[in-house]
């Protein structure tokens, strides 16, 4: 079974573009369907970035606690020096890579790396030295990253329209 660890984008980008709890609640009730089977989770660095908007995402972030955004445990820890060992061996600005250690993306790549998830992101990979983007990090771990419609089309995400009620 594919495991995914979403990254913040993706949750706030739903809410704020394609997928508002107003109009697509399906969105979020396969998220939580998913989480139930294994199959989807973030970390609790991203949740934290959630709850910090003060909106009704960090209401809805608040609201899963460690089953859905899932704390460092011991295999999380080894997987942060390898991360931060390839980020200081790249081409990287020093503010880059300083920025990149102190950022929810460092765990996430990390216990993607150390729990063989599938990162879910909207980043691109992007040649440049100023920033560490997650798809280059993932590349240069040998961690897949796909986007969010990736991983819906994936699993077969249905969102269909009922009748109205």
């Amino acid at each position: 079974m594919t495991r995914y660890l979403l990254d913040s984008n993706v949750f706030i980008q739903a809410k704020n573009l394609h997928y508002g709890f107003d109009f697509v609640p399906a969105f979020w009730d396969w998220l939580l369907k998913a989480n139930h089977e294994g199959k989807v989770a973030s970390i609790e660095k991203v949740e934290d970035e959630l709850r910090a908007g003060g909106d009704e995402l960090s209401e809805w972030a608040e609201e899963r606690g460690d089953t859905f955004f899932l704390p460092a445990d011991s295999a999380v820890l080894p997987a942060l020096d390898r991360v931060s060992h390839w980020a200081s061996g790249q081409n990287f600005d020093r503010a880059a890579i300083a920025t990149f250690l102190q950022l929810a993306d460092y765990w996430l790549i990390a216990h993607a790396l150390a729990h063989n998830y599938v990162v879910v992101t909207h980043e691109v990979p992007a040649e440049t030295i100023r920033k560490i983007k997650i798809p280059n990090a993932c590349i240069g771990l040998n961690i897949r990253c796909i986007n969010p419609y990736q991983m819906l089309r994936q699993e077969k995400a249905r969102f269909v329209l009922g009748s109205p009620g």
